[in-house]
């Protein structure tokens, strides 16, 4: 490749020369892939030249994803494909091109931020060491399916040791218990042989008797032959599974492993971690750092507990799934439940809120909300008070904890260290990639945001958990011209505190992608009229198109016009200001449609949050600039589901549509939500909704850098819609059957459910406990966390 590269500068030498002149004089250090190529097409334009697509030098600027400028010197992060990035410095006098490797790229870009840099020996983050004999995929398309690798590779491997990966799978079987019950198989069994003999033995036994049989009938004879409960629940089903494990026996396949381990009931207690925020079921949404990961959760804990219950059934067992949803205490709950120690899950059996305080170094509990940027020195007392509660509602430690975002999974990660439990972790979204140069300027952002210790906790949780859930591929590994969420962790740098050379492996099996839903009993088609919930219709009325009121701004003067309607925090990164200007601008568009907001408060007074009030003033100043109080109303209310559900059917019935502007979206759980509900919807093509929109086919995707692009768009679709009669419900119906093919909860708790019995199987049997790298992150969370988060609190 580096042959190559060389023959192409020199044959495009002036071409070149010119080029990296217009970058430098730009006056900025660092270029990112799409400054790169726009500067690199617009001197083709100039000199009347076309890009060669297939050329070497065409190829080099698409394959540029920054470019780091010291002149004469500029250094070049390649990345040909997803997940694999290459590094070189190219000298703007003589064209020489030369290989860097990754550390040596970052000290250059240190140098760039703060000059007095150049001589000093940073701490140095390298995880790759510890990693070598976890296997590893090679292909991008893997990416997101590290469980499915995991069983083609070491099923393989483990069932070809002279036998003893079957006696480990013996003794696997012999390990489950609950409540002092034994399952599975008891000491009868003795090795692998007498498990042959004995298989073959009870399935004659089981097939005396009608299939429905209860295994019970059967299970004095059954345990005399070393089978306990957990089979199955009636004969049928307790013979196909021992047929699954006799296949294992005789020829072991990923497939049948797979299968079989599903079967295993070793997920009885499930701990769900989710420290920031109002965690709560009512009257919390649209709160500060309260949003769809409250959902999230609480939907993900209806669908788990169902998924637990019915696998526990269905193995025979007569035993209650426990689901602990641990979250902070707040004494000053401003109207919600928040300041309840305990709260049951409306929806479950037996899952439940449990809410600890944080506490002061003193002991002294704090009362008052603190902002996710904030939070990080609380979380280890927070993590010891926790364990304590949760043992002694458990009356033991749970069989699989899950961590949600950057605090819940460093909360997760100290928990499973100490309870030697299964750990999953699931980010919701990494606030790394979404502030530009986040990690270079770092010190910039320390009093607001304290990226550094964010970022710190992310390393840690990340490389200490057992599987991680994504949502998306491109939540791991991006796309072919944008770096993922989990890949961006692989090598940066915070100058002068640490230079990760080898954070984040993209192609690390604990990978896997898990969909979510939305909530089927709440979120459904326009056209179901028998669940219409018509009785809310006069409230939305007043809502939408009613007169003045303290908690809107904007009266609609022509209700008759579709709506164009989103719904999100009012913060920098939903971007909702983004779409009031791109609205506002739009002549035909402000003709054509109405646009309803509800966002944040109205009133800045109200909110604790800097970056809301600031976004607040923001709207205020559109409304006053573009005259908008006749085509706009912009709604500073929280609704609960059951309302905001209603509502987007409500805005179906008008033909209106759903904008979800967001400059990042990791997922886009509001997307699904107004996907299912049947209206057409346009959303941020950077994330989430990439994934999940077929662009033209069931929504549309939009740039949310280039909103005179997207407002032109929606614009489009009206007229359209005008022209063709059924276009509107073609982009509609295509919506909600996308939805229904790939996004539900009870595909998303199958999923999670046979993943944890998976990961906790190969945990087991391998080397996958990882424990010199939990030594290694122990010593990098003592050495540097721990001291950030002492920093923040001095602060």
């Amino acid at each position: 490749m580096l042959k190559e590269l060389r023959q192409a500068l020199s044959d495009h030498r002036e071409l070149v020369y010119l080029l990296l002149r217009r970058y430098q004089s730009l006056g900025r250090p660092f270029l990112l892939r799409s400054d790169v190529k726009d500067h690199y097409l617009a001197m083709l334009a100039e000199r009347d030249m076309e890009d060669e697509e297939d050329s070497p030098l065409a190829r080099l600027m698409e394959d540029i994803q920054e470019l780091a400028i010291a002149w004469p010197v500029v250094a070049l992060a390649l990345r040909p494909r997803v997940g694999r990035t290459y590094y070189l410095s190219l000298h703007a006098d003589d064209l020489t091109l030369e290989p860097m490797d990754v550390s040596h790229f970052l000290a250059f870009k240190e140098r760039l931020v703060i000059p007095a840099l150049a001589e000093q020996h940073p701490l140095v983050f390298d995880i790759g060491a510890f990693n070598r004999n976890v296997p590893r995929m090679r292909e991008s398309r893997s990416i997101g399916q590290g469980v499915s690798f995991l069983n083609r590779k070491l099923s393989s491997e483990l069932f070809d040791q002279q036998g003893r990966g079957l006696t480990q799978l013996l003794r696997f079987l012999r390990e489950h218990r609950c409540q002092g019950e034994q399952l599975m198989l008891n000491d009868r069994i003795a090795d692998v042989d007498s498990l042959r003999k004995a298989i073959r033995e009870a399935i004659r036994v089981l097939r005396k008797s009608p299939a429905e049989t209860p295994w019970k009938a059967h299970a004095h004879r059954l345990q005399d032959l070393g089978f306990e409960v957990g089979w199955g629940g009636d004969a049928s089903r307790a013979i196909d599974t021992l047929q699954l494990l006799s296949e294992l026996l005789e020829a072991p396949s990923p497939d049948t492993l797979e299968r079989f381990l599903a079967r295993i009931p070793m997920i009885f207690s499930l701990l769900i971690l989710s420290p920031h925020g109002f965690f709560g079921q009512d009257n919390v949404l649209g709160r500060p750092d309260t949003g769809g990961q409250v959902v999230y959760i609480l939907d993900q804990v209806r669908a788990l507990e169902r998924e637990m219950r019915q696998r526990l059934v269905e193995q025979g067992l007569d035993i209650h799934p426990n689901i602990l949803v641990v979250t902070r205490l707040l004494p000053d709950a401003q109207g919600t439940t928040c300041d309840q120690a305990e709260e049951p899950i409306r929806g479950t059996r037996n899952a439940r809120i449990l809410r600890v305080p944080f506490r002061s170094s003193d002991g002294e509990i704090l009362p008052s909300w603190i902002s996710r940027f904030e939070i990080w020195p609380y979380l280890e007392r927070f993590a010891d008070d926790a364990e304590t509660r949760v043992l002694a509602e458990l009356g033991g430690r749970p069989d699989l904890i899950v961590g949600n975002y950057s605090d819940g999974n460093l909360v997760a990660t100290l928990l499973a260290n100490r309870l030697h439990v299964t750990q999953c972790n699931i980010a919701h979204a990494l606030e790394k990639t979404k502030y530009l140069y986040s990690d270079l300027y770092w010190q910039d952002n320390e009093p607001q945001y304290h990226f550094s210790c964010q970022f710190t906790a992310d390393l840690i949780a990340m490389n200490a958990a057992d599987f991680i859930i994504t949502s998306t591929f491109q939540e791991i590994a991006g796309t072919d011209y944008s770096i993922g969420q989990y890949e961006s962790y692989g090598q940066f740098t915070l100058p002068d505190l640490y230079r990760v050379v080898n954070g984040v492996d993209v192609f690390d099996p604990r990978f896997n992608i898990v969909s979510p839903g939305a909530d089927a009993e709440v979120y459904y088609a326009y056209t179901n009229s028998e669940r219409r919930l018509s009785g809310l219709h006069t409230e939305l009325e007043e809502m939408l198109f009613g007169g003045p009121s303290e908690d809107a701004r904007g009266v609609l003067a022509d209700p008759e016009k579709p709506v164009v309607f989103s719904m999100a925090r009012l913060d920098h990164i939903k971007n909702i200001t983004g779409l009031l200007t791109w609205y506002a601008q739009n002549p035909r568009l402000r003709e054509q449609a109405n646009l309803v907001l509800i966002a944040g408060h109205v009133d800045s007074s109200q909110s604790d949050d800097r970056e809301e009030r600031e976004q607040i003033a923001r709207m205020h100043a559109l409304f006053d600039e573009h005259g908008l109080d006749e085509q706009v109303r912009w709604l500073g209310v929280r609704l609960d589901k059951t309302l905001s559900g209603e509502l987007y059917r409500f805005i179906a019935d008008r033909r209106g549509i759903f904008v979800q502007p967001a400059l990042f979206e990791a997922f886009g759980l509001t997307v699904i939500e107004s996907m299912v509900s049947g209206l057409p919807t346009f959303a941020t093509q950077y994330g989430g909704p990439l994934e999940i929109i077929e662009h033209g086919h069931s929504g549309f995707h939009i740039d949310p850098n280039h909103g005179e692009q997207a407002a032109e768009l929606i614009s489009e679709f009206f007229t359209r819609c005008a022209d063709e009669p059924d276009y509107w419900q073609q982009i509609s119906d295509a919506g909600m059957q996308r939805v229904a093919d790939r996004y539900t909860w009870d595909r998303y708790a199958e999923r999670m459910m046979t993943l944890s019995r998976i990961y906790g199987f190969w945990k087991y049997v391998t080397d996958l406990e990882r424990s010199e790298t939990r030594r290694y992150l122990q010593m990098f969370y003592s050495l540097q966390y721990r001291r950030l988060a002492e920093q923040i609190q001095g602060h």
